[in-house]
Order: C-alpha cells, then sequence, then structure tokens
C-alpha cells in the first residue's frame, strides 16, 4: 500500500486537489497500484480548527506518508494572524527536509496561440526549474522595527551542492544544460553560488553549464525560452522566475511542482495560489494539481501510471477543453472529468491520442 497524505488547504485549493485525487483513484483502481489517501487540516483552514496552520497530527501523517499532494494555502482572512498559513508550508518543508523543488513547464503542440507569447518564441519551449527550496532570504532572520526593517539572506557551500547536483542529475535526463542563475556582481550569497556550482559541475562533464544574472535571466525566459533546459537557482530567485515561466505555457494553472530531500516524503502541489476570489465558484484550473500527481507518481516509481495521467492531461488541453484562465468555458470539475474520460478510454495508449493531438480537435470549451 502506499499512503498519501492530502492537504487540500484553502480557497481553491480542495477543489482542485480534489479532482487530482480522483484521477489517482480512478488509476489506483484500474492497475492496482494500491494508493490509500487520508486528508488531513493544514494552512488557514488549520489556524481555525487547530490555531497552527501545521498541527502536529498533520505533520506526524506526512512524515510516516510515501507522498504529500497538497492544495494550496492562504487568504486575506488570516492576514491579522499571530502566525500566517504560508509559515505551515515553510515548516512543513523544513521538517521534512525538502531542499528542492522541481518546476516543469513545457508549450504543448497545438497550444502556442494560448501563450501571451508570440507563436514561434513559445514553439517548444520545455524547462525544468529547480529551486533550492531551505535556505536564503526566506528563511533567514528577520528584524522589524517602526522606521527599519532586515532579512537576512544566507547559503552554505554544502546547500548550494546538494542542490546543484540535483539540477545536473536532472539535465542527463533531459538535454544536458544547466543555466546557473544569480546576482554575483553584488551579492556574496551569489559568489558563493557561482563558485561552488562550477566545482560541482566539474563531476558532470557531459552537462554543460551556464551562469546567468537573474534580471538577465527574467529578459530572456520570455524572449528567447526554447536556450533553456535546467535553470538552477536560489530560494527566492527561483520563486519568481518560474512564476514568469508560467506565462509562457499560458497560465500559472497549468504547473505542478515536487519538493524533494533525501529520501523521506516528497510534497507535491501547483505552483499557483489559493485564489480565495474564485473559491467555490468551480472555475478553478485544476491542470496543475493533476500535473503535480503525475510528478508523485514519477518519484514514487510509478512511470508507466504517470506517463498515462500525463497523456490523458495533454490530450484534455490540446483537444480543446480548457477552462476559463485558458479562454475555455469547462469548469473546474468539467476538466477533470474529461481527464478522466481520456484515461479511461485508453486514447493515450493509441495512434488515435497523436491524431487528435496533431487535428487539435475541440471538446468542452
Amino acid at each position: 500500500m502506499i499512503n498519501i497524505v492530502v492537504l487540500p488547504g484553502d480557497g481553491i485549493g480542495p477543489e482542485v486537489t480534489a479532482e487530482a485525487v480522483r484521477c489517482l483513484e480512478q488509476l489506483s483502481s484500474e492497475r492496482d497500484l494500491g494508493l490509500h489517501f487520508a486528508e488531513r487540516d493544514f494552512g488557514g483552514v488549520a489556524i481555525d480548527r487547530h490555531g497552527d496552520p501545521l498541527p502536529g497530527e498533520t505533520l506526524e501523517s506526512c512524515r510516516n506518508a510515501d507522498a504529500v499532494l497538497l492544495g494550496a494555502v492562504g487568504g486575506d482572512q488570516w492576514n491579522d494572524c499571530t502566525v500566517r498559513p504560508e509559515a505551515g508550508l515553510l515548516r512543513l518543508r523544513e521538517e521534512l527536509g525538502l531542499f528542492a523543488n522541481l518546476r516543469p513547464a513545457k508549450v504543448l503542440d497545438g497550444l502556442h496561440h494560448v501563450s501571451p507569447l508570440r507563436a514561434d518564441i513559445a514553439k517548444d519551449a520545455d524547462i525544468l526549474v529547480v529551486r533550492e527550496l531551505t535556505g536564503g532570504i526566506y528563511f533567514g532572520e528577520r528584524r522589524a522595527e517602526a522606521h527599519f526593517a532586515s532579512d537576512l539572506c544566507s547559503y552554505t557551500r554544502h546547500e548550494i551542492e546538494r542542490i546543484a547536483n540535483v539540477a545536473f542529475r536532472s539535465a542527463g535526463h533531459r538535454r544536458q544544460k544547466v543555466t546557473s542563475v544569480d546576482k554575483a556582481n553584488v551579492l556574496a550569497t551569489s559568489k558563493l553560488w557561482r563558485e561552488t556550482v562550477t566545482e560541482v559541475a566539474k563531476a558532470y562533464p557531459d552537462i554543460e553549464l551556464e551562469h546567468m544574472y537573474v534580471d538577465a535571466c527574467a529578459m530572456a525566459l520570455v524572449t528567447n525560452p526554447r536556450r533553456f533546459d535546467v535553470i538552477l537557482t536560489e530560494n527566492m530567485f527561483g520563486d519568481i522566475l518560474s512564476d514568469e515561466l508560467s506565462v509562457i505555457a499560458g497560465s500559472i494553472g497549468l504547473l505542478g511542482s515536487a519538493s524533494v530531500g533525501s529520501g523521506g516524503p516528497g510534497v507535491y502541489e501547483p505552483i499557483h495560489g489559493s485564489a480565495p476570489q474564485l473559491a467555490g465558484s468551480n472555475v478553478a484550473n485544476p491542470a496543475g494539481a493533476i500535473a503535480s500527481a503525475v510528478l508523485m507518481l514519477d518519484e514514487l516509481g510509478l512511470g508507466d501510471s504517470a506517463r498515462l495521467l500525463s497523456n490523458a492531461l495533454d490530450l484534455t488541453l490540446v483537444e480543446g477543453c480548457r477552462t476559463e484562465d485558458l479562454g475555455g468555458t469547462a469548469t473546474c470539475s468539467e476538466f477533470g472529468d474529461r481527464v478522466r474520460w481520456n484515461l479511461a478510454a485508453g486514447l493515450v495508449r493509441s495512434g488515435a491520442y497523436r491524431e487528435l493531438i496533431a487535428m487539435n480537435r475541440g471538446c468542452c470549451g
């Protein structure tokens, strides 16, 4: 049995997570995967019920799980709380030792027009951001006074080495290129970052390494995204750049992520926020949550099932079933239903899948 803890969280989190879980339940039933799901309180809803965004029971369940599927956390109603919902997320990453965040994004054939970039720029873009997750300014010492505030950004050589190794290993399964992003012309942490990554690269002679300043990278992502394969960067830069990267695919609602460490359970979540203004209206895009489930299956060693779900998701998008954020009319639940229909129909295993992608024919909006 594979134990998966589900943390629906806040806002649209419960809606999109429910669609991903239904896809996983279908796969588990059809392929006898033995997936078992247990839902726990997390984020703002946990503050309301327990006074803590990461209650002890939730943390213990996550520690004992094989994987954690997360929705989203946060909302304006918790702005004045002593501890915000996002603090639970930072603590969960720290407690589980999740130092590497993997955020893939690609433009599917037939979906170039969905990207706000020109089709000739967006075409064939396929990028993986490898973001360091437990160091940097988000975890540094904070000071706040009436007329002064500061946030400490710090990194150790060990922290940089371990995330760099993840990036180089990932590039070995892709197109053999790592772009390390920093601000080494200004920041001391970035100077150490560049020096350390350069040293780690010597163990990967088949992988091309280039260094790029973060501002230049931000520009290149929207002018020439095909130049990138794997982008390696620190915590805050990775947070910002991966959100920018969502533009290339057409919507932040499309992208999933995996947060992994050194052998314990990983956390899998869409990169979008809780979007409380959309909560309960059944209009959120569950594609990012389903893409996160794909990453989870892959990390659990269920690669064949991951590909089945990934192909069903891609087909659903390409054939025209799209939610409002992508210019379509499908609801959150309708989109999930269509993914499961494609999964059940077996189109992903037949020539009909390739034909439908080529035809880019519509289905539900």
